[in-house]
């Protein structure tokens, strides 16, 4: 099954991080790999949003998700619901001294045959998503 955690130590608070990640809107600036992203409908737990990733050759890939945990300056969670690869992923904001500690976890359950076709691409793609956090924190404290 593949996936991929990363943890980044942030000097703003956890209210300012969580923020800026639950606006899904900011995702293009700091994640390469998203091409565009539409909120469709709700907020918080159970709002859904229309993600446009790069897939093969730079072609478009639905990766509309949904919002499954959100709870401000904490916890903010989601499930993908379209696309080939359907994972959940994780942010938890831990307020520090000097700021925030956000891990990010990212995992996709994958059927056997899809884990021997597509294993490699998918955890490469998981590798650099959560990569990009280190975008995010050049973003967040410039």
């Amino acid at each position: 099954m593949p996936s991929e955690t990363n943890t980044v130590s942030i000097r703003r608070p956890s209210s300012d991080v969580f923020a800026f990640v639950a606006d899904a809107t900011n995702a293009t600036r700091w994640r390469p790999g998203v091409l565009d992203i539409a909120l469709i409908s709700g907020s918080g737990v159970g709002a859904t949003y229309r993600q446009g990733v790069k897939g093969p050759g730079g072609r478009r890939i639905a990766a509309d998700y949904e919002i499954t945990a959100f709870e401000p300056g904490r916890r903010l969670a989601f499930k993908a619901i379209a696309g080939p690869v359907r994972p959940t992923g994780d942010y938890r904001f831990e307020e520090t001294a000097d700021g925030t500690r956000l891990t990010f976890s990212l995992t996709a359950d994958l059927p056997f045959l899809k884990r021997l076709v597509m294993g490699g691409a998918v955890q490469r793609t998981m590798n650099a998503e959560v990569a990009a956090m280190e975008k995010l924190k050049q973003i967040l404290e410039a």
